[in-house]
């Protein structure tokens, strides 16, 4: 298992980057609003606090070229250090295929789903990426789900990696690693608390 800091902030991650426990950061547009500073140059800092490790970005333009497009340039930001995440639609799976045929690594995320993730596999997805608190109050059981997605890429034998998110508690966090999470991301008090 490795682990992630899910935080925008450079701050943050130097911190985590000092304890030497984070394998990557995973960002998103609500993180991102939080930082008085353009997402790209916040993403250039955060890449640069974190000497190694992939920086996750999760794409937000309007239309399908435009995420394409936004994709492109925010990678080309760092080639090799930023991955995309790409919310979980039939439109958007449409992009997965194509950006790594690009090289670039792509999450797929809010998945909340079995049906999910056979898509995500199938499209070629590095990651599926469920929000484990979040699926609890709205689905009643966010580490069944975990489960459920270690159980789909198992039968399909894909090289899908479960990256867990939306975690509230240090029990949600082992639970999910316990149900089949290759990676989980977390604030940075739950780090420290950890």
């Amino acid at each position: 298992m490795t682990l992630y800091l899910d935080s925008a902030s450079p701050d943050d991650v130097r911190r985590a980057a000092e304890l030497g426990l984070v394998a990557g950061v995973t960002t998103n547009p609500k993180l991102l609003a939080r930082v008085d500073q353009p997402a790209e140059q916040v993403l250039l800092e955060v890449c640069d606090a974190l000497s190694d490790g992939t920086v996750f970005y999760q794409l937000t333009a309007s239309t399908l070229e435009e995420r394409r497009e936004e994709a492109l340039r925010i990678a080309g930001l760092r080639p090799g250090r930023i991955g995309l995440k790409i919310p979980c639609t039939t439109e958007n799976l449409t992009l997965v295929p194509e950006l790594t045929r690009e090289g670039l690594v792509c999450g797929v995320t809010a998945v909340f789903s079995a049906h999910q993730t056979l898509l995500a596999c199938e499209v070629g997805a590095d990651f599926v990426i469920p929000y484990v608190n979040r699926a609890t109050r709205q689905l009643g059981d966010g580490i069944r789900l975990v489960e459920e997605i270690a159980d789909v890429i198992e039968a399909l034998e894909a090289r899908t990696e479960i990256l867990a998110a939306s975690f509230h508690n240090l029990t949600e966090v082992v639970e999910a690693t316990r149900a089949g999470a290759d990676h989980v991301t977390i604030s940075l008090s739950l780090l420290e608390t950890l």
